[in-house]
């Protein structure tokens, strides 16, 4: 939650509703630097995080799930990533930028420090934004970094576990 006055137009402006999106692509890093598997369904547990998934089991120093548990893309921002990369695809393939969940129809950026919903049982809290790393100039080619700045996603951990699966319908809470 934000530190603004609750009575502010601001602050009414942040919590005015967002349209709910779609989870539209899941990928499980298994190995440093090695493939993504891609899964129609992931379980997620606020002690393993994705389950499959590298980062899943950190912790930070207070015993709760790290905050990197989980990383979101927004599909549309890895259309704008192509699009300023002059690349013919109508969208980067997720698993170059090795983010764990693709939503589409939903602005992330909305979602900072919030909490967000994924189907029925799933709940994640929003913990950062998930900055581009020097690879991405190695696997998007020169100027990937910085056509990444900005538009890199979420991090999340784990709150509420359960099943999330391509085609939930992804909402803040």
């Amino acid at each position: 939650m934000s530190a603004f006055n609750p009575s502010s137009t601001l602050q009414r402006l942040l919590d005015a509703p967002v349209r709910p999106g779609r989870l539209a692509w899941i990928g499980l890093r298994t190995e440093r630097r090695g493939g993504i598997e891609i899964v129609d369904a992931v379980r997620c547990s606020p002690d393993q995080g994705l389950i499959g998934d590298r980062y899943g089991g950190r912790t930070d120093l207070a015993g709760q799930g790290g905050k990197r548990q989980v990383t979101l893309i927004a599909a549309e921002d890895l259309a704008a990533v192509a699009r300023f990369l002059d690349r013919p695809e109508p969208a980067l393939p997720p698993e170059l930028v090795r983010r764990n969940l693709v939503v589409e129809g939903l602005n992330l950026t909305a979602l900072k420090g919030r909490h967000l919903a994924v189907g029925d049982d799933v709940l994640l809290e929003i913990t950062g934004e998930c900055h581009p790393c020097s690879r991405m100039e190695e696997v998007l080619g020169e100027g990937g970094y910085n056509a990444l700045r900005g538009r890199g996603g979420l991090t999340a951990r784990v709150l509420g576990g359960g099943q999330a699966r391509v085609g939930d319908v992804v909402r803040r809470v």
